[in-house]
């Protein structure tokens, strides 16, 4: 375990503390490069000032193929010198349509280059269950990453896609989402993201009942929900808990712990935000 590395500003005054690192309840997992181009100066900075709050830092959209390897390898190794853990993101799919014999490929480089997690996703994909699981398995057992599957109800999610477009696609029955997560669990996955396309982003309606279902089914111990939005990651903390594990935009570090901590919040959450140690009981 990891405590915490640092004398905190102010700390007469009471926050919910946080578990030590690497947790395993209430991680937070940030977006990297994608919308912020996020050089190895601006990842330090962050890292120096808020890293112990960070547990997982993810490439979205495939940005790691477009920087010289040398910075890549750069910015694992600074997520690596503040116990963060670093992400491929949702690349594979990307892989499985357009260089499908060099999957596993994917994978070794994604290891040698020092990555912890290689998220496999397949919202974009029409893709049999079964060949997600494999590949899970194969991550699991053949190489020095993690397998992080991500589950959804969304068909077609990903990428800021239409509401209106998605709500013609219609959504999936939360059940076979449910039923994948349990196999790749099995299968060797530690986590498992909850995409929040059909649920809580580019929906007209929240799907709240969804997210209760797979909570539910799977437990949130077990799950990370994507929560790229203030309104949604108050939402999951509200509902769930401050330890809940959430997926937010880089941007977000700040409010977010504000609200998990209960040092500040929006209206309906502030000063609500609570935790029981009974190691500090008399």
């Amino acid at each position: 375990m990891s405590d915490r590395p640092f004398d905190r500003a102010f700390e007469f005054l009471h926050v919910n503390e946080r578990p030590d690192k690497p947790r395993e309840r209430g991680i937070t997992e940030i977006r990297g490069p994608y919308y912020d181009p996020m050089g190895p100066r601006e990842l330090q900075d962050i890292l120096e000032t808020v890293g112990w709050y960070v547990d997982i830092y993810k490439f979205s959209g495939g940005s790691f193929a477009l920087m010289p390897e040398e910075r890549v390898k750069e910015l694992i190794d600074i997520c690596h010198d503040h116990d963060v853990k670093v992400s491929t993101g949702g690349y594979i799919e990307n892989v499985l349509v357009r260089d499908n014999t060099k999957v596993e490929q994917y994978f070794e480089e994604a290891a040698d280059l020092g990555f912890d997690i290689v998220e496999l996703s397949s919202g974009f994909l029409a893709i049999d269950s079964e060949d997600m699981v494999r590949m899970t398995e194969m991550v699991a057992e053949e190489y020095d990453i993690q397998p992080k599957p991500e589950i959804n109800v969304q068909f077609g999610a990903g990428g800021a896609s239409d509401p209106e477009e998605l709500e013609r696609q219609g959504q999936q029955d939360p059940q076979q989402a449910i039923e994948e997560g349990r196999r790749h669990l099995d299968a060797g996955a530690d986590l498992l993201m909850v995409e929040a396309e059909g649920i809580t982003e580019e929906v007209t309606d929240w799907r709240t009942d969804v997210a209760y279902e797979i909570a539910n089914e799977l437990g949130t111990e077990n799950l990370v929900f994507e929560a790229p939005g203030p309104e949604m990651f108050e939402w999951y903390v509200k509902n769930f808990g401050p330890d809940v594990n959430l997926f937010i935009d880089n941007s977000q570090i700040i409010e977010l712990e504000c609200i998990r901590s209960g040092l500040w919040g929006k209206a309906t959450s502030w000063g609500r935000t609570v935790t029981f140690d009974e190691t500090v009981q008399d």
